[in-house]
């Protein structure tokens, strides 16, 4: 199962290498990951996906815990959350494709930031399944390039679960 971890840092020079390096030291893989400025200054928050059952994700975090500049680790995997990615999609376009990859980009609310004699750049903002979405809708014509950020994720305050809803919506 892949686990999602908030991990909040002092921000400091060396703090993702050392977490970095306690993974691999352990033989676990990173399948994403996203580091930025949290709500509060000198402060930064990292966004990891991680593949594990929960007594491996419990012994990661009792090992993040130990690093020095590690704040706070929580699991956020079960916990209703806002989830997004942003991807970059260079896609080979003809004059006679052109507008069907236009379209189809706008089902997905994306958005065309390039556009060259033979190929569009398309931007992607969404959860996770939309990213997988569009790549496959876009593959007929021919990705040229992917560039794709790791996952971010905030729990909800309200704590709807919009997965329990998706899954109800499914059923009507």
């Amino acid at each position: 199962m892949k686990h999602t971890l908030s991990v909040i840092v002092e921000d400091e020079a060396g703090v993702l290498s050392r977490i970095a390096s306690l993974f691999a030291r352990r033989g676990f893989n990173i399948e994403s990951l996203a580091v930025g400025p949290a709500e509060q200054e000198g402060v930064s928050r990292i966004t990891m996906v991680v593949p594990g059952d929960d007594r491996i994700i419990e012994q990661l975090t009792k090992q993040l815990y130990k690093l020095v500049n590690v704040l706070k680790v929580q699991d956020i995997t079960e916990i209703p959350c806002v989830e997004r990615e942003l991807m970059l999609l260079k896609v080979n376009a003809t004059s006679s494709n052109r507008s069907e990859i236009i379209e189809l980009s706008q089902i997905f609310r994306a958005r065309i930031v390039d556009v060259a004699e033979d190929s569009l750049t398309v931007e992607v903002v969404g959860d996770p399944g939309k990213m997988v979405a569009i790549v496959q809708v876009l593959q007929k014509f021919g990705l040229r390039e992917i560039a794709r950020t790791g996952k971010i994720s905030l729990t909800r305050e309200s704590g709807v679960n919009t997965e329990l809803l998706k899954s109800l919506q499914a059923k009507v």
